[in-house]
């Protein structure tokens, strides 16, 4: 089963007011919808967007798996266990909030900063909070995420490229740039752009061909 989610459905939040522009692809915040909370361990992929000088002032997290993508620009991170980082295009971050976390995010460069930030949620609640940066990560290396039972891969796509979906219980397919069609989505929904996604049950077989030259995030999930 795939279902299609489209960038213009998502949920308008930020503070533009304050340089701060997210789109939620689930319910978050103030937006509520009971029938989107979340797919699988994913309970929210948010894309924000923050103008130069903007960010978010130090606030909590717990019980929560945050990875981050840097799309363009750079973002400053800093948090309550001693970490301070900058994060930047083709870095994946994760923050393991666990029993509790605080942290700033900010765009303390000079330009536009977007990325999209993932949360899942861990098998297990609490333990340690935990934090760290791989920098410019392969398309041929997932990234694990067994707190949360749960594998990212990364697909850069030529024109035309061909590529597998994980064989899993549950696949979530976010578009960052590009088109790609997906095996099995019918009609309108066979073609996603930037900021579509699609949410895959029982995936065999599956693959993904890029339109334009492409980059997607999958994450893959056997829970």
């Amino acid at each position: 089963m795939i279902l299609v989610r489209y960038a213009a459905q998502r949920y308008v939040g930020g503070d533009p007011s304050a340089g701060i522009e997210s789109l939620h692809a689930f319910s978050f915040g103030r937006f509520y919808d009971p029938d989107n909370l979340r797919f699988g361990a994913v309970l929210a992929c948010n894309e924000e967007r923050l103008a130069p000088g903007a960010g978010f002032d130090e606030h909590p997290h717990s019980h929560t798996e945050i990875v981050t993508w840097v799309v363009e620009g750079e973002l400053t991170h800093r948090d309550s266990a001693g970490h301070a980082t900058v994060v930047r295009p083709g870095d994946v971050q994760r923050l393991s909030s666990a029993g509790g976390v605080r942290h700033v995010e900010r765009n303390d460069g000079d330009r536009p900063l977007v990325f999209v930030q993932m949360w899942l949620a861990p098998l297990e609640p609490g333990g340690e909070p935990a934090y760290e940066v791989v920098r410019g990560i392969a398309d041929a290396t997932p990234y694990a995420l067994p707190r949360a039972g749960a594998m990212l891969h990364v697909r850069r796509l030529r024109v035309g490229e061909r590529s597998a979906v994980p064989d899993a219980r549950r696949v979530y397919v976010h578009v960052v740039r590009g088109e790609v069609r997906i095996d099995g989505a019918e009609g309108e929904g066979s073609v996603l752009g930037p900021g579509d996604s699609a949410r895959i049950t029982d995936a065999d077989g599956l693959g993904l061909t890029a339109g334009p030259a492409a980059e997607v995030l999958l994450w893959e999930m056997s829970g």
